[in-house]
């Protein structure tokens, strides 16, 4: 058994050293110094001197503080703030946050590996380990995780984070295989990325799945609406056999939940503020008068996720970004796969559907991820897009291999120029330049 339990674990072990070696290594420099907004690391400290408010009642820097009642709050949910601790009680505010966050950043791939060969072992993925180690490496190399990597600073350090947790939620949940740590993994989640909380609704398709009896339909036409097929699949859910799974995994979201909104209480007086409403920032204006989830800022959302691309010119550095990144599906147009499932499951319904109601909702927000190389919202569920990658059956082909090459040169550069060499992005500050200007 030690044998076998040795081989399972040499490929994600071997993934681990050679992804956060990568991103260490893409640090440079940087990799001994502390991040210009290194707030987990400053809520790290408050906690360890027992208090909810930044140490001294002072921000450090003046990007995305909140001000409530005359104290001074990182509004960011806890959890990396907890992850860092330790560290922080060493080392102080002083830190190398960098450093902490690449070498923890490469967890992600290892566990989306451990998902891929679950994936396999359900019988939803035909995919081949080589496969596997295909869709991992893009995923390290090729999409908005690796710039995020080797960033450190507190909106990037949050994304990994969720990330890796996201990772070990779909481990657990697909297949309804371990319902009280996958509720673990996603309440903890919650703690780092609140949106995430819409990606239970992948749970709860894989249990009513597993609770199905094989019910005849009698009458059934040949072809049936998508609303009466939907009637028909859940008529024959045995529904007393999901109470025990359910219950399992909402407990440990339940207690994340409470944990947050106690801490909402009593930093903001309301168990439904999480901050941002206080920050004082230039936007705070439209935050008053739209909120921070709106309509009114889907339009803008869109245009930056769908249609966001490179800026070309004639003359030096012959290539621009703007602002607000590039759109999803150039950082990684290996995602189109998606869009020509060749195999259908309940599990692929629900991680589509969990990844649209995440993406819905961060299409909603107040901010397109402004300053990014790439959607960095994305990583809310881009665990959720690969693995529906793997289950889809669509074959990786040349025209696959040669987009994965793209993607992985894309996302280099991201990594490597992003906040370090600044002749590459633009320098808009009033977040109305999308587009090049003509």
């Amino acid at each position: 058994m030690l044998p076998s339990m040795l081989a399972r674990l040499t490929a994600p072990a071997a993934v681990f050293v050679v992804c956060a070696g990568v991103y260490v290594a893409t640090l440079g420099p940087r990799i001994a110094e502390p991040t210009p907004d290194r707030h987990f690391v400053h809520l790290a400290n408050s906690y360890l001197h027992g208090q909810l408010h930044v140490v001294g009642n002072k921000p450090p820097t003046q990007n995305d503080w909140a001000l409530y009642e005359g104290r001074w709050y990182v509004s960011f949910p806890p959890l990396p703030a907890i992850l860092i601790m330790p560290a922080v009680a060493i080392w102080g505010t002083g830190v190398w946050d960098r450093l902490f966050w690449a070498v923890f950043a490469g967890l992600g791939p290892l566990l989306l590996l451990r998902l891929l060969a679950r994936l396999r072992s359900l019988g939803l993925s035909e995919r081949s380990a080589r496969d596997d180690l295909l869709l991992t490496g893009l995923f390290a190399f090729g999409s908005v995780y690796y710039y995020a990597s080797v960033q450190g600073s507190v909106w990037f350090a949050a994304h990994v984070v969720a990330s890796v947790l996201i990772a070990g939620y779909l481990l657990n949940a697909l297949g309804a295989h371990r319902p009280a740590l996958a509720g673990v993994f996603l309440g903890l989640s919650i703690l780092t990325r609140p949106p995430t909380l819409l990606l239970g609704v992948v749970f709860l398709v894989e249990v009513l799945a597993h609770a199905r009896t094989d019910v005849p339909v009698s009458g059934s036409a040949p072809v049936l609406a998508p609303g009466r097929r939907l009637l028909v699949w859940l008529r024959g859910v045995d529904w007393p056999a999901t109470t025990g799974p359910l219950a399992r995994f909402s407990a440990p979201v339940l207690i994340a939940g409470g944990v947050a909104m106690a801490l909402n209480y009593a930093r903001f007086d309301d168990p439904l503020a999480f901050g941002h409403e206080f920050l004082r920032i230039r936007w705070r204006a439209r935050i008053d008068r739209w909120g921070l989830f709106n309509y009114h800022y889907l339009a803008r959302n869109l245009a930056v996720f769908l249609a966001a691309l490179p800026w070309l010119s004639a003359t030096a550095p012959f290539v621009k970004i703007s602002r607000h990144g590039l759109a999803l599906w150039f950082t990684t147009p290996n995602l189109l796969w998606l869009l020509w499932p060749r195999r259908s499951s309940a599990s692929l319904w629900g991680l589509g559907l969990g990844a649209g109601l995440v993406a819905g909702l961060d299409l909603l927000y107040q901010n397109t991820g402004w300053i990014q190389f790439g959607y960095r919202f994305s990583l809310d569920y881009l665990v959720v897009l690969f693995a529906m990658l793997a289950i889809g059956g669509r074959r990786f082909g040349l025209g696959f291999h040669l987009l994965m090459v793209a993607a992985m040169f894309f996302n280099t550069f991201g990594a490597v120029t992003f906040d370090r060499m600044h002749r590459f992005y633009d320098r808009d500050r009033t977040q109305k330049v999308i587009f090049q200007p003509d």
